[in-house]
């Protein structure tokens, strides 16, 4: 027989440094490293577990907006990096004042009737019982927050108290807690990464004047991070390079390139309605049915809010004049 051989060595494999202890005896050779890698590659608590937060109006919710949440979904886990553990819908709330905008009570429970079929995809109505316009970069501190909290093992449970379900909405709806930037860190250990899931439509929109302000671009890139369905022919990627903030965080943007396509909106969906239309196949039968039953669309629906200046332009419009006169 042989001598046998040990030897001990090192290696890296995905950030992890493991030790490894090769046995031989003549010709076989036992290789405890490759067991521990191939252990530790089929191990589906070594992915990132995130969560999908997709903000804005769902006048009405779509099927596109459903498979927006699918398509990131995919995407995510063919990386191989990451595991969706949710998704979620937060409609904006009536202060945002876009024209069309109807009321947020009946967005948000179609949103619900859109989402009833779904194991992973639910709606938060926080952000659409707010008395004032928030900010996105505001919604995922709360949302990110809300995470964090519910981990035993994050001290932030106790730190900034929350909405607690179950509250009737009267009581808790215009209570909105600031989350400072540096009261919480995108890293926290045990807590889920939240990622902002929108189309190209809204990516672009960063380089719309007084829309956004360059802070929240930067903390939102920087921080969470987003997921952007995009279309063939799409400019996302052009957008990306002409913009230095989105350039220097282009690793934390994932543009999802949706092959199948579809064209369906909500602005044609409303169309759609006040012609007399049908919507069938366009809305899942649930919000279809719903809107009917409560006449939702209609010539003087679209006229809402029209004339009135959308919110974060007013706000950011002010703010440039304030320091103006400073």
């Amino acid at each position: 027989m042989g001598q046998a051989m040990i030897s001990l060595f090192s290696r890296t494999s995905q950030n992890t440094q493991i030790s490894t202890l090769v046995f031989g005896c003549d010709s076989e050779v036992l290789h405890l490293d490759l067991w521990l890698q191939g252990n530790h590659m089929e191990n589906p608590d070594n992915k990132r577990e995130v969560v999908l937060l997709a903000c804005g109006s769902f006048n009405p919710i779509t099927n596109m907006h459903l498979r927006l949440f699918e398509l990131a979904k995919d995407y995510l886990h063919e990386t191989g990096k990451y595991k969706v553990i949710k998704g979620i819908i937060s409609p904006v709330g009536d202060a945002y004042k876009k024209k069309s905008l109807i009321s947020a009570n009946h967005r948000v429970t179609m949103a619900q009737l859109a989402t009833e079929s779904s194991d992973w995809v639910e709606v938060d109505d926080w952000e659409s019982s707010q008395n004032e316009w928030l900010e996105t970069l505001k919604v995922l501190r709360y949302h990110h927050q809300k995470l964090a909290s519910s981990n035993p093992d994050n001290s932030l449970q106790s730190a900034v108290p929350l909405i607690k379900p179950g509250r009737k909405r009267k009581q808790e709806a215009n209570r909105y807690i600031p989350v400072k930037k540096n009261q919480l860190s995108p890293e926290t250990k045990g807590v889920p990464q939240l990622k902002l899931l929108c189309g190209a439509d809204i990516l672009e929109s960063f380089g719309i004047p007084n829309l956004w302000k360059l802070e929240d671009i930067t903390e939102i890139v920087a921080n969470h991070g987003l997921v952007c369905i995009t279309r063939a022919g799409n400019n996302a990627q052009k957008f990306i390079y002409e913009s230095d903030t989105l350039w220097q965080h282009k690793n934390n943007i994932h543009l999802v390139e949706e092959w199948i396509t579809n064209d369906i909106s909500s602005t044609k969906i409303r169309r759609a309605l006040r012609r007399g239309q049908s919507v069938r196949y366009l809305v899942p039968d649930a919000v279809r049915a719903y809107i009917e039953k409560h006449n939702l669309y209609s010539p003087e629906s679209e006229d809402r809010n029209a004339g009135v200046i959308l919110a974060p332009l007013q706000k950011y419009a002010r703010g440039c004049k304030q320091e103006q006169t400073l």
